[in-house]
């Protein structure tokens, strides 16, 4: 993201609090989510001197720290946006690319609008990570400054569907960036997938997040509350959605992982906050079939154990199965979270688009340009599920693109 780091904390130093936050503001428009879920403890503080003979300076804590006094102190003074240039971009998806896009775009002087196909905006910012690792007052605020800004946001609007990438260009839009997410879930397609009380983590934490299943029936939005669920897989959605479990009431909640602890890849952060929780886990495991009673609903799952081999493609060890190991693990509810594909509602309806063979927008890496002329892309649904400041980049990156060709027609 090329932001300042010790030029920031040495203004947190001299408790000029807004001046730190403005300098984050340079080339950050979110800085209160990053400090709360971006992985700064490989993406900077892994790179800190101090770190050399001690513990690394808290460098997400103290962005966190700078982005919330602002908002809590600060005067709400504006960064300065330049002359108006009469040029419409469009923003489809409301995620952290799509924010960082319009965050950037709309300072150069450009017209910005978001369409974001839920009711509110924000992404998997605020349906896919739950509200105690990432409030949703503080996406809402941080997408609240982007209005102030000037920025348009258009709720319930399904590009792909109410209205097409074409129609877009007709309306008036210049250019039009696509930040919609890898959204589709994956599934283990084992033996009793379909059974009652088995959830994708996508389902189960956008009931939970956005449609506020928790608070059922006020809001008419049932979700399945287990007793003895057990999530499946080790990233930080596994840790959402295990923790949430807890949180809606389940007396013990499991995490079932193929791979050792050592190749779990969930922040190490994440993994301790859900055992300090109580969430348990199960490592060297893996599920080859679902059972259920004669309703139909989930009883429990039958596993084998692992034991781990070569590196696979991901660089870890793979996991391979050890003969007569079978065993039974009871459970009542099951969320699947080893992951999700690409979003495939707006790019099959899209011609000139360019995939790649899992689906993927092809976009070029330095600049998010796609095989469609006006069209950048960027985020999860150009290089599958990663984390909000690579998507963020991305967003950084094709917002420079897009007005260089604004301004100059490249």
């Amino acid at each position: 993201m090329g932001i300042d780091i010790p030029g920031f904390i040495q203004l947190i130093k001299e408790r000029d609090f807004t001046g730190s936050c403005r300098l984050l503001w340079d080339k950050n428009a979110l800085p209160a989510i990053c400090g709360r879920v971006c992985p700064q403890e490989i993406q900077c503080e892994e790179l800190c001197i101090v770190g050399k003979k001690g513990d690394p300076v808290a460098i997400g804590n103290l962005e966190r720290f700078a982005a919330d006094w602002e908002r809590h102190h600060g005067t709400g003074v504006l960064p300065p946006r330049e002359d108006p240039t009469g040029k419409k971009v469009a923003v489809v998806g409301s995620g952290p690319s799509g924010l960082t896009v319009a965050g950037d775009l709309i300072k150069k002087g450009h017209d910005v609008t978001i369409f974001e196909a839920f009711h509110l905006p924000g992404g998997v910012l605020v349906y896919g990570i739950p509200e105690f690792r990432l409030p949703k007052e503080i996406v809402a605020q941080e997408v609240n400054f982007l209005e102030r800004q000037g920025v348009t946001i258009e709720c319930n609007q399904v590009v792909g569907r109410t209205i097409s990438l074409e129609e877009l260009f007709e309306e008036g839009y210049d250019t039009v960036f696509l930040g919609v997410g890898a959204g589709l879930p994956r599934f283990l397609n084992i033996p009793g997938e379909n059974m009652i009380g088995i959830y994708s983590a996508n389902e189960y934490l956008t009931r939970s997040n956005l449609m506020k299943a928790y608070l059922f029936p006020k809001y008419d939005t049932p979700i399945i509350k287990g007793k003895n669920v057990v999530t499946l897989g080790a990233g930080n959605v596994a840790m959402d959605s295990a923790r949430t479990a807890l949180r809606l009431g389940a007396e013990q909640s499991t995490i079932v992982y193929r791979r050792s602890r050592q190749e779990v890849p969930a922040r190490a952060a994440e993994v301790h906050h859900a055992e300090e929780e109580g969430v348990e886990f199960h490592f060297l495991t893996a599920p080859i079939q679902f059972m259920g009673d004669e309703k139909g609903r989930l009883t429990g799952m039958e596993c084998l154990q692992m034991e781990l081999g070569e590196p696979d493609e991901s660089g870890r060890r793979r996991p391979l199965p050890i003969k007569g190991s079978e065993f039974k693990i009871e459970c009542d509810l099951a969320i699947i979270a080893v992951g999700a594909g690409a979003n495939p509602l707006l790019t099959q309806s899209t011609e000139g688009l360019k995939l790649n063979n899992w689906g993927y927008i092809v976009a070029d890496p330095k600049t998010g340009k796609t095989s469609k002329k006006g069209v950048w892309a960027g985020g999860d649904i150009v290089t599958g599920s990663a984390t909000v400041i690579l998507a963020m980049g991305a967003g950084r990156m094709a917002a420079d693109s897009i007005h260089d060709y604004l301004t100059w027609g490249w």
